[in-house]
């Protein structure tokens, strides 16, 4: 919320001291257009969606989240145009960044290689659920993060979403950080390094 993909990218950097690059996977860092928030009393900021406030228990703001759902699906295209496979992308973010990422694959694009949600929750009933209700195929695993410190996404949110989207048929991982606030660490970017590497190993070349 507020950052741009390249404040991301800074973020990341800084903890790491260095890129988090990979020699065989492209990483990219949209960022999000501005736009009113609610929980700012409508003053402009880069967000994926409005929400009607910071909160689980309160409905989605749809109408948001899905006009961002078709912005990003376009990114994902252009990427299928340029000859990757769907099961070799991952999309994922911090805080609500996440939260996209979750209705972004586990609703429109469920062929996906996986998602990581860091620091991030979804409402209580959310449309990720209901869209998981009536499904039936092979979903993209999830790879979450949450310190048990976080005062604005509280830990039992994304404690609650790991055990909804597992009840609904997600291979899920929930990793705990002790005493860490609503923020990133070390430990949290390697282990999601690690997992990334792990999802998208380096192809054997193709014969001929």
């Amino acid at each position: 919320t507020g950052d741009t993909g390249q404040g991301a990218r800074a973020w990341i950097k800084q903890i790491l001291n260095q890129d988090m690059a990979f020699q065989h996977i492209k990483v990219i860092y949209p960022t999000a257009p501005a736009r009113p928030y609610t929980p700012m009393k409508g003053a402009f900021s880069n967000v994926w969606f409005d929400r009607y406030k910071i909160c689980n228990d309160v409905p989605e703001h749809i109408e948001s989240i899905d006009s961002m759902c078709l912005g990003l699906t376009e990114l994902i295209n252009d990427e299928v145009k340029n000859g990757i496979a769907k099961n070799r992308i991952l999309i994922g973010g911090f805080s609500m960044g996440g939260g996209m990422a979750m209705h972004l694959a586990y609703r429109f694009h469920q062929d996906l290689a996986g998602v990581f949600a860091l620091s991030s929750f979804l409402n209580k009933d959310s449309a990720v659920y209901q869209a998981l209700k009536r499904n039936d195929s092979a979903l993209p695993e999830l790879f979450q993060c949450h310190g048990t410190a976080d005062e604005l996404v509280l830990y039992s949110w994304g404690e609650e979403t790991n055990k909804m989207l597992k009840s609904l048929g997600v291979s899920a991982s929930l990793h705990t950080f002790p005493n860490l606030n609503h923020e990133l660490n070390r430990t949290e970017i390697e282990e999601l390094k690690s997992w990334i590497v792990k999802k998208l190993p380096v192809e054997a070349p193709k014969a001929n």
